[in-house]
């Protein structure tokens, strides 16, 4: 008999993980540090006024604002690039961080015995019992993660166990967000009503109008920012956004594979929440100002338009999109504010038909890389 002979299988040589960045990438990561935590605040508070050099207190401001905007585009590239969940209602989640900053600074504008201004003009006596915290900073800086992470996994529990999906989810969202934004609005919440929060005074004991403060929060937005892009950067490239990626793009097989998608969709949605939580929280004592209007449908829009121009599943991309867009809107309300909103419409009919892969997908196809 003849003996049967066993054949050599070669071992399959699974694909290791990707470094977190490249070394291009870190130096570009460095040279961004450097430039938000050294090279902004020497030309702002040490180059005279006057000077060429000079970086304005508006321009300062106005970047920050934006950097608080591409922290959001980031949290919705993760969900929407890499998971492929359209929502059209972070605006809320945005919004419920800086309502928790915002309640801080209220409190501490009117001292440790007073009741904020509005109360004071409703004729209010005491304190609503969700505003109990607001007098702590430590416990703000808490509930800013864990009141839109709360929301965000209560909601996302229901939902993604009902295995709603597609459009049906983007209208939910935002009917959540409207809905919200009606609750704001009325003045028994104890929200300020349509005028919001408003006049502050201090941050963590220090005076927000001074240059010097207004410096230190660009420094730790921009801080915030890298950080943020680090940890989305590192959550894609390991197992995790492996199995995200494959849920984008073949729900059903990640099923059959073994996988179970809500764990995965639940905690990249929670994430997600919670970055637009600490985006809204550092907006708030730098634009001055926190409203129900933030969760408008029209401010969670124009969240997903900034991934959408900027390039989506690239995280590099929405947060370019973020400055490309809000540039444009700075610039366009002053020299043509009644066109802003069609030149928005237009420029993400034009992102969609000619640029599906958005600015950075450009790019690439130029270079010959894969977009």
């Amino acid at each position: 008999m003849q003996a049967m002979t066993t054949q050599h299988i070669p071992a399959v040589q699974l694909p290791g993980r990707k470094p977190l960045l490249t070394r291009k990438g870190w130096g570009a990561f460095f040279a961004a540090l450097l430039l938000v935590c050294a090279l902004a605040p020497v030309l702002n508070l040490w180059v005279p006024q006057g000077s060429a050099f000079h970086l304005s207190d508006y321009a300062v401001a106005l970047t920050a604002k934006i950097m608080c905007y591409a922290i959001v585009a980031l949290a919705m590239d993760l969900i929407w690039g890499y998971t492929g969940i359209l929502s059209l209602g972070h605006g809320l989640f945005f919004a419920l961080g800086g309502y928790v900053m915002g309640m801080h600074l209220m409190r501490d504008a009117a001292g440790p015995d007073g009741l904020p201004a509005f109360m004071v003009f409703l004729d209010w006596k005491e304190m609503p019992w969700h505003w109990a915290l607001s007098g702590s900073f430590a416990a703000t800086l808490i509930l800013i993660v864990a009141v839109p992470g709360l929301v965000a996994f209560v909601f996302g529990w229901f939902a993604f166990r009902s295995r709603i999906k597609g459009v049906y989810f983007s209208i939910i969202t935002q009917a959540l967000t409207y809905a919200a934004m009606l609750l704001f609005f009325r003045n028994e919440t104890g929200f300020g009503g349509n005028n919001g929060f408003t006049d502050f005074k201090r941050i963590a004991g220090f005076a927000i109008a001074t240059q010097e403060t207004r410096m230190a929060l660009f420094v730790i937005t921009g801080c915030t920012l890298l950080g943020f892009y680090l940890l989305a950067r590192w959550l894609v490239v390991a197992k995790f956004g492996r199995v995200l990626q494959a849920i984008r793009d073949a729900e059903s097989r990640v099923m059959f594979s073994g996988y179970s998608p809500l764990p995965y969709k639940l905690t990249i949605w929670v994430i997600s929440a919670m970055m637009c939580g600490v985006a809204g929280a550092l907006y708030v004592p730098q634009v001055g100002i926190i409203n129900p209007g933030e969760m408008s449908p029209a401010a969670s829009i124009e969240m997903a338009v900034w991934a959408a121009v900027g390039g989506r599943a690239t995280l590099i991309g929405p947060i370019a999109g973020a400055f490309i867009v809000n540039g444009a809107k700075s610039w366009l309300t002053v020299v043509a504010p009644e066109f802003w909103l069609y030149f928005l419409g237009a420029l993400f009919i034009a992102v969609t038909l000619f640029l599906p892969n958005g600015v950075v997908g450009l790019l690439r196809r130029k270079k010959g890389g894969k977009a």
